[in-house]
């Protein structure tokens, strides 16, 4: 079996020189770094993980949470930031492993199970935030990173969801639309931003906005979708565009409004959120979330807890971009 000491006689380095090196120490320089990196490859040298674990007292393993029944791996928007964090969190020598309700069969919590599993961290990627379970994991010892929520104790990335909203407003107003409804999704901390976001921008552009306009739904579902595309669609004055919660969402509305003769954008306009790649693929009009740096940002800030507890958690907002597709109609 290749050792450290065997690095180190073929690179002529020390041994501490190896060790920092392969654990990327700051004093180390990146050529020396990339030599001993090369060398270790190249003589298909293995970090003990148990011995690494032993001596820093952790597992290099990080917890990914998600806890919500329409959203998580099989969508797009969460499997890119999973990526983004993933790939970061790699680069430091972490693993990642999913939480879930049971060990060994046997049904137990969130925090039982990283307990369990002795995680050095958590990411919670998407959940019911006001759950006793994923409250009590938000408020133990445990470093905890949320994406698009904020807990006092734990570190939290989020996009920016009203300036994202006031965006899509701004740019329907440009186009020259008066009649804009928008179909929110669920009563979250998302849905809160976003809901007060379009409606500040619409005063400010001085555009009246029926209650009969803002239609309550679900993210992710597309049934849903369709049936409040109905409902809109049938008022005696309808809308001119719609907003829709996510790209996902807006394939329901787009199948309601096919199926009854009318077409996007010439009938009616149309603009989703969220940027993923489908909806660039069907040149959807849209908001485009910076998922990578979601993700990346997300496994940097539950780092910096694992490695420097006595800060106190940080706060990140990431901005997005418009996605001007050709589903939006330019009126006169």
């Amino acid at each position: 079996m290749v050792s450290i000491k065997d690095i180190a006689e073929k690179c002529n380095v020390s041994v501490a020189t190896v060790s920092k090196a392969l654990n990327d120490q700051a004093d180390i320089s990146t050529a020396t770094k990339e030599k001993v990196r090369k060398v270790a490859e190249k003589l298909g040298y293995a970090t003990n993980v148990s011995a690494r674990a032993l001596k820093t007292n952790r597992t290099y393993n990080l917890g990914v949470l998600f806890a919500e029944e329409r959203a998580g791996l099989s969508h797009e928007y969460f499997s890119m930031i999973l990526e983004s964090f993933q790939r970061e969190a790699e680069k430091y020598g972490y693993d990642i492993t999913f939480i879930n309700h049971t060990i060994a069969g046997n049904k137990t919590t969130y925090l039982r199970h990283v307990e369990y599993r002795n995680l050095d961290g958590v990411a919670i990627m998407t959940a019911d935030f006001k759950d006793p379970e994923i409250i009590e994991l938000a408020e133990s010892k445990i470093p905890v990173v949320t994406i698009d929520y904020v807990f006092e104790k734990c570190a939290a990335v989020l996009s920016d969801n009203t300036r994202g909203m006031d965006e899509i407003v701004r740019y329907a107003a440009s186009m020259g639309h008066r009649k804009i409804a928008y179909i929110h999704g669920d009563a979250t901390e998302v849905t809160v931003d976003r809901v007060g976001s379009f409606h500040r921008t619409c005063s400010r552009l001085g555009i009246a906005i029926p209650p009969e306009y803002i239609v309550g739904g679900n993210y992710h579902d597309i049934r849903d979708c369709a049936r409040k595309t109905a409902q809109l669609l049938d008022l005696p004055d309808p809308p001119t565009l719609i907003v829709f919660p996510d790209d996902y969402s807006m394939i329901g509305g787009t199948d309601t409004i096919i199926s009854r003769g009318m077409s996007i954008p010439n009938d009616i306009s149309a603009i989703g959120y969220d940027g993923i790649n489908m909806a660039k693929i069907m040149n959807m009009t849209t908001y485009e979330q910076d998922t990578t740096s979601l993700g990346q940002l997300a496994a940097r800030k539950l780092l910096q807890m694992i490695n420097q507890p006595e800060l106190p958690p940080e706060h990140v907002i990431i901005s997005g971009k418009m996605i001007t597709g050709s589903t939006v109609k330019k009126l006169n």
